[in-house]
């Protein structure tokens, strides 16, 4: 994903968590990864209408949409990032951003970079999962 592409935040020594460059950071983050996942949806719906052609053979035809299919569900899961993102922004503005949802912890800078939609600290998505897992069963 594009967000791997920029350089780690480094905080200072003694610097407060969440601050105006860190808030900074995450969002030119956002932003960008935003960005692009709507340029690949726009580009798809190019593609898609560039490569509308009747297939007289069934096997192609169904190869065709098959391919469609698929990346139709791909970008339905970018437009519920690009969602994401947008919440994650507004979280920004709020002041909320960077803080567990559920108990209100530092989620941490690291986990941030590694995924800046997280709205929960490790500890409180591990016991999620493991409370997926156990109704799951």
């Amino acid at each position: 994903m594009l967000h791997k592409h920029f350089t780690p935040y480094s905080p200072k020594p003694g610097e407060e968590f969440m601050n105006s460059d860190q808030l900074a950071h995450f969002r030119g983050i956002l932003e960008a990864l935003k960005q692009q996942l709507i340029e690949d949806i726009e580009r798809t719906v190019h593609t898609m209408k560039d490569e509308a052609t009747v297939f007289a053979d069934p096997n192609d035809r169904a190869s065709q949409e098959t391919d469609i299919a698929i990346e139709l569900r791909n970008r339905d899961r970018e437009r519920k990032l690009i969602k994401k993102i947008e919440e994650t922004i507004d979280r920004i503005d709020s002041g909320d951003y960077g803080y567990c949802a559920a108990c209100g912890v530092e989620i941490g800078i690291k986990r941030l970079e590694a995924r800046p939609t997280a709205t929960l600290c490790i500890d409180c998505k591990t016991l999620e999962e493991v409370r997926e897992k156990q109704i799951a069963k």
